[in-house]
Parts: C-alpha cells; sequence; structure tokens
C-alpha cells in the first residue's frame, strides 16, 4: 500500500514531499556536527548521502512505511528541516516521529509547528491510534517539543545509541489519540 507523502501548510511553513533539489540543502543539514550531536548516527561525510536519503524517502512512501516531507519556511522560501513518520504499521494503527532543524531554526517554534501538522495528519488521515517518538536523554529542547505536543516520557532506552564512540540514553515518547489535543503545541 502507497502512503503518499503529504503536501502541508501552517502559517509559517510548507511541508511537502523531497525532490532532487533538496539534495544540497539537505547534506548541509545532515553534515552539521552541531545539528546531528544527539542523532543516532555521524554527519554525513558524503553528498551522495543526500541523494541516498531521499531514493529512501521514495521508497518507505511506496512501500507503505512511511512518509517524510521537507519543511520551507513561507516568509522566504528556505529549506529549514524534515519531519517524518516511519515504521507505519497500519494493522496497529501506529508509527514512529522523527524530526531534524537547522541551527538557525532553532527557538522559532518551528519543529513543534511542523510535527503539530504531521501529528494532525497522522490522526486524522492515517487514523492512528499511537505515535512514538525518541529523543537522546541530554536533547532537553526535543523533548520539550514533544511534551508541548502532548507526548508523555514512557521510559529510558539505557545506552542505545554508540555514536563515534559516545554512548547515550535515549527517551521513548508516546502520544494517544485519545491524548491527542489538536490546539496544543500550535
Amino acid at each position: 500500500m502507497t502512503l503518499p507523502t503529504p503536501e502541508l501548510h501552517t502559517a509559517r511553513l510548507r511541508l511537502r514531499p523531497f525532490t532532487d533539489a533538496d539534495t544540497a540543502s539537505l547534506y548541509a543539514l545532515h553534515s552539521s556536527a552541531n545539528v546531528l550531536r544527539y542523532w543516532d548516527s555521524p554527519p554525513w561525510t558524503e553528498p551522495a548521502r543526500a541523494q541516498r536519503f531521499i531514493a529512501t524517502c521514495r521508497t518507505i512512501e511506496a512501500e507503505g512505511a512511511g512518509a517524510r516531507v521537507a519543511v520551507d519556511r513561507v516568509s522566504d522560501g528556505a529549506f529549514i528541516g524534515w519531519c517524518g513518520l516511519t515504521s507505519w504499521n497500519p494493522g496497529f494503527r501506529s508509527a514512529s516521529l522523527g524530526y531534524v532543524f537547522e541551527a538557525a531554526a532553532w527557538g522559532h517554534g518551528y519543529a513543534t509547528e511542523t510535527a503539530h501538522a504531521v501529528l494532525r495528519w497522522a490522526f486524522d488521515t492515517l487514523d492512528l491510534n499511537r505515535v512514538q517518538a525518541e529523543t537522546d536523554t541530554r536533547n532537553v529542547a526535543s523533548a520539550r517539543v514533544l511534551e508541548k505536543l502532548g507526548f508523555v516520557r514512557e521510559g529510558t532506552l539505557r545506552e542505545d545509541c554508540v555514536v563515534n564512540g559516545d554512548v547515550s540514553d535515549s527517551w521513548v515518547f508516546g502520544l494517544l489519540r485519545r491524548e491527542w489535543h489538536p490546539t496544543a503545541g500550535r
């Protein structure tokens, strides 16, 4: 079952499918050690990784396993990051939420605004019952985004990631349909 990538809009943002034109911006985002300091893999060192990421986005959509959207700021059309649902399981009505934004976009509410739009799509269109997210326990800003959206911290995955020799724990967050408030986090 193909899961078409949505085109979503907020007052400040346009969420759209990735195109080949996003390759350079995506590489710049994922090659930043600062942006990926809490990510579960090291920064990219070769531009071809961006092309493979976009190909993977198309594959997970075609296989019905999820959808990722590029995020552009409406005011200037600039690519500022991405957000997506992966591990979509229609039988369990669940998926996992993830996002990455460039450092210049931090602190402006873009992650919360984007995730809110994706969650509205997840609950209203995909009829999900549960969305899960994980964040490194050191990434307090990302945990705060999830909490503003209504996610509940459900537990800790101890030493679940080792990136560049750095061992870290992750928090697991969950948001259930019955706890979802469409006005939260906007």
